[in-house]
């Protein structure tokens, strides 16, 4: 009897194993193909083309070595897996980050361009070339998105085609004014220069408006930062001072739900108070 239940719970515990083994190579490969589709594309967006596969490749070797860093520095397997687990999430995250600066850049940049553009067009000169010559000796990010618009046209791609792609890859409301402000012009025509002048004075009000709100609401960031790093910041000043208290919170399974808890509560915090500061505009 012994016997068979050894047998029975071997097997089934066989059983587990090699469905958890399924789940883990799909999950492996879906996000494998995840990360190669959005970091591949992030990056295609900065004008790097980069192999997907050498960067995954070196995802996996940075998160191996921070891995097998912490476990040498902590002597805990678990944390080390947590901190190697957590490390597959930073090139989107890093991406994402990029991608927003990016936006950000472009934004500050529109309203000079949009002025310089409108001076062009009061001068006598054609939208076209007004553009060519503006974008020759602005900085990136805007020369590259409006070269690239340049010379998808130079290829026969319809202006309005190509102001839509910007939009795709800019898809920011100040984007979205000069997008629709230059379609409007090759259709029905008008005083574009006046119209670009009053977008830009408009969008430069609201960069300011923002810079206003971002300042008045820094403290409650930093706030957010502060309130996720004081719980670590204690539990490693209590680890120094007094080891033996803390022996129980890092080597028990109610310390680890304490642990777990902390950071689940943590993040929702960080979270609720970046909700709050985030002012749309």
């Amino acid at each position: 009897m012994i016997f068979l239940f050894i047998a029975c719970v071997t097997v089934l515990a066989a059983a587990a194993c090699w469905v958890l083994q399924g789940w883990v190579l799909a999950a492996y490969r879906r996000y494998r193909s995840a990360f190669s589709r959005q970091v591949g594309a992030g990056m295609s967006e900065f004008f790097l083309f980069l192999d997907p596969a050498q960067l995954w490749l070196a995802n996996l070797c940075g998160c191996a070595a921070l891995a097998l860093l912490c476990y040498l520095v902590s002597g805990w397997a678990w944390l080390a897996a947590a901190v190697g687990a957590a490390a597959l999430l930073v090139p989107q995250c890093l991406v994402a980050a990029l991608r927003r600066r990016r936006l950000r850049r472009f934004d500050q940049q529109l309203p000079d361009m949009l002025r310089a553009l409108a001076s062009a067009l009061r001068a006598g000169s054609g939208v076209q070339p007004a553009l060519r010559h503006i974008v020759e000796r602005a900085a990136p990010p805007l020369s590259q998105e409006f070269g690239l618009m340049l010379r998808q046209q130079r290829m026969g791609v319809p202006l309005e085609q190509a102001l839509q792609a910007l939009y795709r890859r800019m898809p920011t409301e100040a984007a979205g004014l000069a997008v629709s402000a230059l379609n409007i012009s090759l259709h029905t025509g008008g005083n574009l220069a006046e119209t670009l002048e009053r977008i830009a004075d408009t969008l430069r009000s609201r960069l300011h408006l923002l810079g206003r709100i971002r300042a008045l609401t820094s403290q409650g960031r930093l706030q957010a930062w502060v309130m996720a790093g004081m719980p670590g910041v204690l539990a490693l000043a209590l680890q120094y001072v007094d080891p033996d208290s803390m022996y129980y919170l890092w080597h028990t399974p109610a310390g680890w739900a304490a642990l777990a808890l902390i950071v689940v509560l943590e993040t929702a915090g960080i979270m609720f108070i970046r909700r709050i500061v985030a002012i749309d505009v």
